[in-house]
């Protein structure tokens, strides 16, 4: 049984994933290369773990508990002894690349290292390790603390024992596992991403409002958000970059970005986090 796991990125996905392994009793390596980053990754995770305990939902000795196995750092060498490492950081290629190169020369040869991508093959960022085989994309959804799905992906030379390792991790996490081939999207985004810059052509083309548009998709096909609410939710430049890896990958004129998705992102309206997307926050 795996007992210590390194995450990589104290942003939103990162410590959701921190939290996640510390609470059901993993010891966690966060690393970040910002020291503010990390500090509000804790303050998140504490915050977080106090209103599941006013709701009930763990006992109040847990918050303390989860918060003391996690250790922070802004040294990638202090996850040379992790087991397993599950890189979340911004999903961009080269970045993603260059931190798996790094995290391969760093833990022990048979620690697996896992990616949250939501969108970059498996295949490719494996090749760039010694370690083809001990490599797996474990894509979480946000926020992972309540977000019952895994998605695992397996690439080309990825072993059945990483597999059964990380299927493993999954249900001690208390989570469901979907598994999907290593293709541009896997299986979520693949279906998410073309159904929110669909949404985003129709406003883009006067079809109706922002508002209409999101209602519409909210009390016709009983969706908990609509999926402009969801894309500012995600961070329009997120969306585009994912938009932009299925565009590239399938060669396919169906996933071309809407030109109001580019423009919004080249603007800084990136949604929630920025304030301004399709909506005002």
């Amino acid at each position: 049984m795996i007992k210590s796991v390194g995450v990589l990125g104290a942003g939103q996905m990162g410590n959701g994933i921190a939290h996640a392994f510390a609470q059901f009793g993993h010891e966690v390596v966060l690393y970040d290369i910002a020291e503010a980053q990390l500090e509000k990754a804790v303050t998140a995770i504490r915050q977080n773990l106090e209103r599941q305990a006013k709701k009930g939902a763990i006992p109040e000795s847990l918050v303390g508990e989860t918060v003391g196995r996690i250790m922070t750092t802004k040294n990638m060498t202090d996850l040379a002894n992790v087991e397993f490492a599950v890189e979340a950081v911004t999903e961009h290629e080269p970045l993603k690349l260059d931190i798996f190169r790094k995290l391969d020369a760093i833990v022990q040869p048979d620690a697996i290292l896992a990616s949250n991508t939501s969108s970059i093959p498996i295949t490719k960022i494996a090749a760039v390790t010694k370690r083809p085989d001990k490599v797996i994309g474990m894509h979480f959804m946000n926020p992972v603390p309540v977000m019952k799905l895994v998605e695992i992906i397996r690439g080309h030379a990825t072993s059945d024992e990483t597999f059964r390792v990380t299927s493993a991790l999954v249900a001690n996490l208390e989570k469901e596992m979907a598994v999907s081939q290593d293709y541009p999207g896997f299986i979520v985004n693949r279906v998410l991403i073309p159904m929110i810059n669909e949404a985003i052509f129709a406003l883009y083309e006067g079809i109706a409002t922002a508002e209409d548009i999101d209602k519409g998709m909210k009390l016709g096909t009983n969706q908990p958000m609509g999926p402009l609410t969801l894309a500012d939710f995600i961070g329009l430049d997120t969306v585009l970059a994912i938009a932009n890896v299925l565009y590239d990958g399938f060669k396919d004129p169906k996933y071309r970005p809407c030109p109001l998705l580019v423009k919004m992102v080249n603007a800084g309206y990136m949604g929630r986090k920025s304030g301004r997307g399709f909506y005002t926050y």
